[in-house]
C-alpha cells in the first residue's frame, strides 16, 4: 500500500533548511569523500585546494544557479522543463532530447553508484561482526563476491527507493535533514581522532600549505575544474529537479551560495580526514604510493589502504573503521536519493503514475542494470563510468548553461531571480551572472571536457 502522500502531485520543500540539506546531500557523495582528497594529494596538496575553492564559485556556482533557476521557473522534470523555455520547434526538440539524455545518464550513474555503495555498505556489518568475534562472517562481508555485492546493492537500492517513494517533504527532505547533520558530526569526530595520531601532521602540511609554483600546472587546473563541477552534482538535472521544489519566496542566489559553500566545506573536511589518515598509515608501515609514485586513490585507498590502517590500530581501529564506513554509506545514500529522483519525476509526470509506483518501477529497472553490470563487471563497469561522468555530464552541463543563458528570455530570467530577492536587477549577481553563464561557463566546461577526453 502506498504511503499517504505518494501521489502524482508535485511536492515542495517546506523550508530553506530542508532544501539546503537535500541539495547539499545530493552534492556530497563518494566523489567528495575519496575523489577530492586523493586529487588534492596528486596535484600539489594545498595548491589544489586553493584552486578548487576558487573554481567552485567561478565555475560550479554559476552552473548550479542555471539548474535551480530553470527548475523553479518551469516546475517540471528535466524532459519537460527545457522545451518550456522556448517557442521555437527546433529548440523544443533539442530541449526534450537533452532532457531525455539527462534522465538516461542519471539512471546509468545510479546503476554503478549503487555497486560502489554496496562495497562500502558491506563494511559496516563486517566491522560489527569483527567486534562481536564472528571472524568468518566478517571475512565474507569484507571480501567482494557476486553474491555479497548483489545482496548489498539490492539493500542499498531498497533504502534509496523507500525514501524517494515517500515524496519530497516526508521522504527526501525529512531524511536529508537527519542524514546530513549526522554525516558532518561523524566526519568531525573522525578528523579530531585522526589528527591526534603520529604521522598526521605530515599529511596536514601537504594539505594546507600550497606550493604556489604548481598553481599554473594544466593538470592541476583541469583536475580542480572537474572536481568543482562534478562535486555539486551538476549536468544530469538533479539540481534542476530540486530547484523545481523550491518556494518562490526563497532567495535563489543566496540559497544556491549556501549549497555551494557547504558542499565545498564538506569536501575540505573530507580532505582534512583522508590526507592525514594516509600519512598515519605510512607512519605505520602501510604503502600509500603506487608504482607510478602517486598516492593511491579510489577503491584501492578506501577498501585496502585505510582498512589496513584501521586494523593496525587494534580494537580502537575497528570502531574507527565502523564509523568511517557508516559515514561513506550516508554520503552515498544522500546522493543516490537525488539521482533516483531524476527518472522518478520524469515517469511520475510523463505517465501520470503515483510517486509510489513510479519510484519502485524505476528503482527496479536501475537495480536490474546494476545486476547486469555486476555479472559483466570487466566489460561494463569502467565503460559506464567513462560514458556518464567523463563524457556525458560535461556536455549536459553545457546544454543547461546554453538554455539558461541563451534560450530563457532575459525578462523571464530576471523575474525568476527577483522572486524572493528584492532589488535583484541592481545586484552584483544580476550584473555578472547572465553574461557569465552565456560565455564563460560553457567555455570552461568544454575546455574541461576536451582535457578529460585527451587524458
Amino acid at each position: 500500500m502506498a504511503p499517504k502522500d505518494a501521489t502524482n502531485e508535485r511536492g515542495q520543500f517546506s523550508s530553506r533548511f530542508g532544501f539546503i540539506t537535500a541539495a547539499t546531500g545530493s552534492a556530497v557523495g563518494l566523489g567528495n569523500i575519496w575523489g577530492f582528497p586523493t586529487q588534492t594529494a596528486s596535484h600539489g596538496g594545498g595548491a589544489f585546494v586553493l584552486v578548487y575553492l576558487v573554481l567552485a564559485f567561478l565555475l560550479a556556482y554559476p552552473a548550479l544557479m542555471a539548474e535551480l533557476i530553470i527548475g523553479r521557473h518551469t516546475r517540471h522534470n528535466m524532459v519537460g522543463a527545457l522545451p518550456q523555455l522556448t517557442t521555437k520547434p527546433v529548440l523544443k526538440i533539442i530541449g526534450r532530447a537533452t532532457g531525455l539524455y539527462g534522465v538516461v545518464i542519471a539512471s546509468l550513474i545510479l546503476s554503478f553508484y549503487a555497486i560502489v555503495a554496496s562495497w562500502l555498505m558491506a563494511q559496516v556489518p563486517a566491522a560489527l561482526a569483527d567486534i562481536s568475534g564472528q571472524g568468518q562472517t566478517a571475512s565474507w562481508l569484507s571480501q567482494s563476491s557476486l553474491l555479497r555485492d548483489s545482496l548489498f546493492c539490492g539493500l542499498f537500492s531498497l533504502l534509496t527507493a523507500s525514501i524517494v517513494a515517500r515524496g519530497v517533504k516526508d521522504g527526501i527532505e525529512r531524511w536529508s535533514t537527519r542524514l546530513m547533520p549526522a554525516l558532518v558530526l561523524l566526519m568531525l569526530a573522525l578528523v579530531a581522532t585522526v589528527l591526534t595520531l603520529p604521522g598526521a601532521m605530515e599529511g596536514l602540511r601537504l594539505y594546507l600549505v600550497p606550493n604556489f609554483s604548481l598553481i599554473t600546472d594544466p593538470g592541476l587546473l583541469t583536475g580542480a575544474m572537474g572536481q568543482a563541477f562534478f562535486s555539486l552534482s551538476l549536468g544530469v538535472g538533479t539540481m534542476l529537479i530540486y530547484g523545481s521544489y523550491v518556494s518562490k519566496t526563497d532567495n535563489l542566489p543566496l540559497t544556491g551560495a549556501y549549497v555551494a559553500l557547504i558542499d565545498t566545506g564538506i569536501a575540505f573536511l573530507a580532505g582534512l580526514l583522508i590526507i592525514p589518515a594516509m600519512f598515519v598509515a605510512q607512519h605505520r608501515g602501510i604503502e600509500i604510493y603506487s608504482s607510478e609514485n602517486t598516492l593511491i586513490a579510489g577503491p584501492d585507498l578506501i577498501l585496502q589502504t585505510l582498512p589496513s590502517l584501521f586494523n593496525s590500530l587494534g580494537s580502537a581501529g575497528v570502531i574507527i573503521g565502523l564509523v568511517f564506513f557508516l559515514l561513506l554509506t550516508i554520503a552515498a545514500l544522500t546522493s543516490s536519493i537525488s539521482m533516483l529522483e531524476v527518472p522518478v519525476t520524469f515517469v511520475l509526470e510523463q505517465f501520470q503514475l503515483s510517486r509510489y509506483r513510479a519510484t519502485w518501477l524505476v528503482a527496479s529497472i536501475i537495480f536490474g542494470l546494476s545486476l547486469l553490470i555486476l555479472n559483466n563487471f570487466e566489460q561494463l563497469f569502467a565503460g559506464v563510468i567513462s560514458l556518464t561522468t567523463t563524457y556525458s555530464q560535461p556536455l549536459l552541463g553545457v546544454m543547461l548553461c546554453v538554455f539558461a543563458g541563451w534560450v530563457l528570455h532575459r525578462d523571464k530570467l530576471l523575474r525568476e531571480i527577483s522572486a524572493g530577492f528584492a532589488g535583484a536587477e541592481n545586484s552584483l549577481f544580476w550584473k555578472i551572472w547572465p553574461s557569465y553563464i552565456r560565455f564563460i561557463c560553457p567555455l570552461l566546461i568544454i575546455f574541461m571536457f576536451v582535457q578529460n577526453a585527451r587524458s
